[in-house]
């Protein structure tokens, strides 16, 4: 059988046996047996940072005999910065303002009054801060109804994301749909929260109706899978930085 060579449906099978990371001119690559990781376009994996290298070269060390490829996030994530979004840039940055048009941060419950105060207490220097420091001025609503943004303020979300770049821009779009709001994904992009904050305050209604009634597993379980891409999100941000 050739190597790495799999059945339809199948996970593909490990290929390799080392890994490491190399200096190119213009970034960092991931060495799989010596050889540059390429993706699924079989464009070279260049990262602008060694941390963001690092990142990505411990998901394929990590792999067993097969590839989980759908949990290698941080390599879904340089496969996007490379190969889509520098085409796709005004379009990524607007998907970005439709999260803050509708933002999860914004919608606070009527009742219970418990709820309302929690949500008020944790939302409420969010989207302070967010005004503070980044020119954010969001309506905030009670109740499900939808309520309109400024036009200024989904214009100026729109432009902080186009300042980032494609690796940035690829991070901040995959967290406003992570958490259901572009001023979390801000939040976690400018080091105001950590991916864990900003995870838990992007569920709080969820933590709220789970102290009520309890958690069955299959919603543990994705918890812990959304939580895990929350903190793989954290270190791409932070290695972007280095």
């Amino acid at each position: 059988m050739a190597r790495g060579f799999h059945e339809p449906g199948d996970k593909p099978r490990r290929f390799y046996a080392g890994v490491s990371v190399a200096d190119e001119p213009d970034g960092y690559t991931v060495l799989l047996d010596g050889r540059p990781l390429r993706g699924p376009k079989g464009s070279r994996v260049v990262l602008p940072t060694r941390a963001l290298a690092d990142q990505v070269a411990e998901e394929w060390a990590a792999q067993g005999e097969t590839l989980e490829l759908a949990k290698m996030h941080a390599t879904r994530l340089a496969n996007t910065a490379i190969d889509s979004v520098p085409l796709a840039r005004e379009a990524t940055a607007q998907a970005i303002a439709d999260y803050a048009a509708s933002d999860l941060v914004c919608y606070y419950a009527v009742a219970p009054a418990g709820l309302v105060d929690r949500q008020e207490r944790l939302w409420g220097p969010v989207l302070d801060r967010a005004e503070a420091e980044a020119g954010l001025a969001f309506v905030r609503a009670a109740g499900i109804i939808h309520r309109p943004q400024p036009a200024e303020t989904l214009a100026q979300v729109k432009a902080l994301a186009l300042e980032l770049d494609d690796f940035g821009l690829t991070g901040l779009a995959f967290g406003a749909a992570l958490f259901g709001s572009a001023v979390l994904a801000v939040s976690l992009q400018r080091g105001w929260l950590s991916g864990e904050e900003a995870f838990a305050l992007s569920r709080v209604d969820e933590a709220w109706q789970e102290e009520k009634w309890g958690v069955d597993a299959e919603a543990a379980e994705r918890t812990e899978r959304l939580a895990g891409e929350a903190a793989m999100l954290d270190r791409w941000f932070r290695g972007l930085a280095k």
